[in-house]
């Protein structure tokens, strides 16, 4: 195992550790210190606590995951699905992809996305199904078209689907009517975003092949120094760089020679929907790599967070407050959770609810039960349509003319968030975006695959900070694929979500450009060319 350190560099951090260790928040934080966040955040707090100690109380799951892995390899069923949104798929995903082993990560509503999904070898696919309700309506469609394309194939489907869900939850009890396989219960008194060390994390990361049991163990390793009352607590460090550093309220996350694949996307759902809420909070800004322009640009409202192999592998930019981490991936989910946690309490925000994550949610259901005819197009260029909020394209008919004046909405404490409600897979290239539109501006870029972001930086959007000027982009949809038992398909849903998001920024106030391919290979070469990408 690697040693959990934290080194950081700037000013002003060190005194507000030394305050976080005088009121005890790190041993209140061990202890489940419901009071810790104040008297609003208590009643929440106090049922969302459990996180602390997973590392022990998520042992017995070991046996029970191992027996089941068992069995379906026995039976020749080795390909492993997961549909799951937020922390549900994020965890795993980092977890699978560091640990080298396959776990197809289903947390879209793309046709494209599912379609390819279910072409996958049935004969030997187990999807597990992970939600704390069963009522979020991505997974319960992917639920249905998998039973579906195994009925098809006469295959039972009972026998291929394990799900992951609270205790007493609806869908625990549609498991049992259903018969499916096996139900794994997840500790009801962790949010999802905490939950990468529950049944959420733990189920199909090792179904897929990690070595979980490990991942607990270096979690273990790491708990004591992050629940100490101590000037040289990791957590406590982190916490402070991130929340407590002075009109810098963007933190820019970056994986440098570390191990560990694809940490920056789950720590950025992690601190936006925790600490984006009543107007404040921290805006992560997960970037591609060392080079990426937000690290070099100098920014006066960024921080810079860096996860590295060790304390000498990650340059530091001068004058900017920066925070290195290194160490295991149990131990870092501990961490980075510590320190969120510690940040909450910084901001004097309650980091355990999402107030502004249903909005999105309702907004996109009226979409569905309504089925109104799309918005029309201000105009189309080339394979781009173009849509804008109300007077953002006003004199404008071209789409250079169009992004040039959303740009212009930027200014020095404002960011852009690129929303692409596209494939993946399919359209990789358009992450492009990201770096060229931060090096044009001059502020910090994320860029987020719709609906997935939904879950995570989607909190954010709407109950942060409102500086966001927000470039929507969306697709149509030649090959859909259909919802059994639903009057809408996939491409119905993922166009009211993309819609119903855009309507409550634009009802918020914020600057909204909206664009849709209508040749989705097209529009993506026309959109990088734009760019000069």
């Amino acid at each position: 195992m690697t040693e959990l350190t934290v080194n950081a560099y700037g000013e002003g951090w060190r005194e507000v550790v030394d305050q976080l260790v005088d009121e005890k928040v790190a041993s209140r934080i061990a202890a489940k210190d419901a009071t810790t966040w104040g008297p609003e955040a208590e009643s929440e707090s106090a049922i969302r606590l459990n996180w602390v100690d997973l590392h022990e109380s998520s042992r017995p799951l070991l046996a029970e995951i191992e027996a089941l892995q068992a069995d379906l390899r026995s039976e020749g069923l080795d390909r492993i699905v997961l549909s799951g949104m937020g922390g549900s798929s994020l965890a795993p995903e980092v977890i699978t992809r560091t640990a080298g082993v396959d776990l197809v990560v289903l947390d879209s509503t793309d046709p494209s996305v599912v379609g390819r999904a279910l072409a996958g070898d049935l004969r030997r696919t187990v999807v597990v199904v992970s939600s704390k309700s069963g009522g979020t309506v991505e997974t319960d469609s992917h639920r249905r078209a998998f039973v579906k394309a195994f009925t098809d194939a006469g295959i039972d489907p009972a026998g291929r689907i394990v799900v992951v869900t609270d205790p007493g939850s609806p869908f625990e009890k549609l498991a049992a009517d259903e018969g499916y396989r096996k139900t794994f219960l997840a500790d009801p008194h962790v949010g999802g975003r905490y939950s990468a060390l529950t049944a959420f994390g733990l189920v199909p990361s090792a179904l897929a092949g990690a070595d979980v049991a490990e991942l607990l163990d270096q979690a273990a390793e790491a708990a004591p120094a992050l629940q100490a009352d101590d000037a040289s607590n990791p957590a406590l460090v982190l916490g402070a760089v991130l929340a407590a550093s002075p009109g810098r309220d963007k933190v820019v996350i970056a994986s440098g020679g570390s191990s560990i694949v694809g940490f920056p996307d789950w720590a950025e759902q992690l601190i936006a929907e925790s600490t984006g809420k009543n107007g404040t909070g921290v805006l992560p800004v997960a970037v591609e790599s060392l080079e990426a322009p937000e690290l070099h640009s100098g920014a006066g409202d960024l921080v810079h967070a860096l996860l590295a192999a060790d304390t000498s592998s990650a340059s530091v930019a001068s004058g900017t407050p920066t925070v290195v981490t290194t160490g295991s991936l149990g131990g870092q989910f501990l961490l980075w959770e510590t320190a969120t946690a510690v940040a909450g309490y910084l901001l004097g925000i309650n980091p355990f609810d999402q107030p502004d994550v249903e909005s999105a949610k309702q907004a996109a259901r009226g979409l569905l039960d309504a089925q109104p005819e799309p918005e029309p197009a201000a105009f189309t260029d080339g394979a781009v349509e173009v849509r804008g909020s109300e007077g953002l394209l006003d004199g404008v008919d071209s789409l250079q003319g169009a992004v040039d004046v959303l740009l212009g909405k930027l200014d020095e404490k404002s960011y852009l968030a690129v929303m692409a409600y596209l494939d993946s897979e399919r359209d990789a290239s358009l992450a492009g975006l990201r770096p060229a539109l931060a090096t044009r501006t001059g502020r910090p870029v994320t860029f987020g695959w719709g609906p997935r972001f939904l879950h995570s930086t989607g909190q954010y959007h709407k109950g942060g900070h409102p500086e966001g000027v927000f470039l929507q982009i969306t697709a149509a949809h030649p090959e859909d694929v259909e919802i059994p038992d639903r009057p809408f398909t996939f491409g119905t849903l993922i166009s009211a979500q993309a819609a119903g998001d855009a309507n409550v920024l634009a009802e918020r106030g914020r600057p909204v450009l909206r664009l849709n391919l209508t040749d989705p290979a097209n529009g993506v070469q026309q959109l990088l060319s734009l760019f000069g990408n």
